[in-house]
């Protein structure tokens, strides 16, 4: 089914399981409302530099034993950073959703929040309510990893696997043993459509990283290590595609990309936009991708739009 594309892979997929299922798959809604965010950043002011004297910043004992005494003595003042205010919305299941805005306007600190990995300190403080098909977000915070999917903006693997090496060893991380579950929940149906959503599943699952390395275009430099600085890998379009497939294994509900198209031209940036949207289309996942500039080609395979600008919704609705 990989050669028709990926919308007909998931659409014969869901076909199957959902017959076994009884039902469509399970999916969650995401709802945020009046959330806010800032952090009280503690500043010193610094003397006008025009008017110090060049050796003071000469690296010697006496001059650090004055500086250490001058911050001491210097009066601190608190500054409030406003990173997210009053943001409401929602993300719908069997959706693909678009976040725009320019940089510094939230849309990563959004998406942090929503996937339970913004690093929460002392100076930084959370107003509102994040609701996942109703539950909200303290009692899930735990398990968010299990059913949201974030893309990060940059790309960690481990330089001397291979492409391949990378998305099998993330397969076994991240997927489900479906021996156990796939009896247990694809047994709704006729035995016989039972018997064929469990193949199915099970076929889906174990050549899950062959369609992955087909449906990103990696098929040739699966063999070749990802590198970093110090080993010469691939390319930096192919990393970006690398974490992009790395983060698709698991059974997640709700997938968030951050600027996925960074060092992507615009087919490959196409491409994984379209399969995101059949994904959402057809398995019911709620999509969120946040980019800087698509192209229209690219604009009109989201559903709706969440338009931000220093932290403030400018349009959350449909794309047309």
């Amino acid at each position: 089914m990989m050669a028709h594309g990926p919308m007909m892979l998931h659409q014969d997929i869901a076909d199957k399981v959902e017959s076994a299922l009884g039902c469509a798959f399970p999916h969650v809604e995401v709802r945020f409302k009046h959330v806010s965010l800032w952090a009280d950043l503690v500043t010193v002011p610094t003397n006008d530099q025009q008017t110090k004297d060049p050796r003071d910043e000469l690296p010697t004992l006496s001059n650090q034993v004055l500086k250490l005494f001058a911050s001491l003595s210097a009066k601190k003042h608190s500054v409030r950073k406003h990173i997210l205010q009053n943001v409401t919305g929602s993300f719908r299941p069997g959706t693909a959703t678009l976040v725009l805005g320019q940089s510094g306007s939230g849309k990563s600190a959004l998406m942090k929040l929503l996937s339970g990995r913004f690093p929460m300190d002392k100076e930084i403080t959370m107003e509102g309510e994040m609701l996942y098909n109703g539950v909200s977000r303290e009692k899930l915070l735990k398990r968010l990893p299990q059913l949201v999917n974030y893309v990060t903006q940059t790309d960690t693997h481990l330089p001397t696997l291979t492409v391949r090496e990378t998305l099998e060893f993330a397969n076994e991380c991240c997927g489900v043993d479906l021996r156990k579950c796939a009896a247990a929940h694809l047994s709704n149906g006729s035995l016989e459509a039972n018997t064929v959503a469990i193949n199915a599943a099970h076929s889906f699952f174990q050549f899950f990283p062959d369609i992955i390395l087909q449906s990103l275009g990696l098929q040739n430099c699966q063999h070749t290590i990802v590198g970093d600085a110090m080993y010469r890998g691939i390319s930096g379009g192919e990393k970006r595609r690398v974490t992009t497939g790395e983060m698709e294994f698991g059974l997640k509900f709700v997938t968030l990309m951050d600027e996925i198209s960074t060092g992507l031209d615009s087919a490959a940036a196409f491409d994984i936009v379209a399969a995101q949207r059949s994904m959402a289309k057809h398995l019911h996942k709620t999509v969120v991708i946040s980019l800087l500039q698509p192209s229209p080609e690219i604009f009109s395979l989201f559903d709706d739009v969440l338009l931000l600008n220093e932290g403030r919704v400018l349009y959350h609705g449909p794309t047309l």
